[in-house]
């Protein structure tokens, strides 16, 4: 069997700082050891529970984060940014999918560094009228190829509000508790790798006994992107099938969500085309 694996940083446990998040960062060094520990983890448990082979997309930022010699030989590892279908690329064929240093959507209080795929530029995401997270936006392109997500590892405001609502068969691994967004308590390691473990095998458990689905939504896909500031939008509109609904709202409807993931990435890089010309 083949196993997905699609790792954040954000709601991985302990990163709490903005120098955690950038290859510059002080504390860069640090997030890339915690993101490896928590894959590998990830990846040995699947092994055991039966999975050859396992692919890890590295979702973060410049997506270089995880560290490659540490992998398993048994593990591939998807890298580098920009790329099509971003955080789930090869995902497509795989029998299962695993999220792990995932974070809650923009505007949820209590938790570490929410956002919804481009901190700089979405400040909300709609999928045929429902508001999504990156696990929802994810676990829907999935769900469309067949995929199960069986287990989502981050905070715990996104395990138990988007996790618990549209997947209740996912195994939920906490990784964080959040005040703010810049704080958070976890667990010890430790105490993390025995919770991924049990976690992993109860999760393949509910896989084997039919009990994890592919999340669906209808196609074709209606999407309502909002922006920051209104000069995204300006420049989203550009696209002829592109709707503007006000000053930092557009709408577009597409055929799959394949489609849909497409073209949300396509406006998200020019918002940040658009943020590098009036910010230089």
């Amino acid at each position: 069997m083949r196993a997905f694996i699609s790792v954040d940083l954000e709601g991985l446990p302990y990163i709490v700082s903005r120098e955690h998040l950038f290859v510059k960062g002080a504390l860069y060094n640090e997030a890339r050891r915690i993101a490896t520990e928590i894959v590998k983890v990830t990846a040995e448990a699947l092994h055991r529970n039966g999975f050859d082979e396992v692919v890890v997309a590295d979702s973060h930022g410049p997506m270089v984060n995880v560290i490659p010699e540490e992998m398993p030989e048994y593990v591939e590892l998807v890298r580098g940014f920009p790329r099509p279908l971003s955080m789930v690329a090869f995902a497509k064929g795989s029998d299962a999918a695993l999220f792990l240093g995932y974070h809650a959507k923009a505007g949820t209080s209590y938790a570490t560094f929410d956002h919804t795929y481009s901190g700089a530029s979405i400040d909300r995401l709609e999928i045929n009228g429902v508001e999504v997270s990156e696990f929802l936006l994810n676990a829907y392109l999935l769900g469309s190829w067949g995929v199960p997500v069986i287990l989502v590892g981050g905070d715990r405001r996104l395990i138990e509000e988007d996790v618990k609502r549209f997947t209740p068969w996912v195994e939920g691994v906490a990784f964080k508790e959040s005040p703010s967004r810049y704080a958070a308590k976890s667990p010890s390691m430790v105490r993390l790798r025995g919770e991924l473990q049990e976690g992993i095998a109860r999760a393949v458990e509910r896989l084997k006994n039919g009990e994890a689905k592919p999340l669906k939504t209808e196609e074709p896909v209606n999407v309502r992107v909002r922006f920051l500031r209104s000069d995204m939008a300006d420049t989203a509109e550009l696209l002829p099938f592109i709707k503007r609904l006000d000053g930092k709202t557009v709408e577009f409807e597409a055929k799959t969500v394949e489609e849909a993931y497409k073209v949300f990435e396509l406006l998200t890089l020019a918002a940040a085309g658009v943020n590098a010309i009036v910010t230089r």
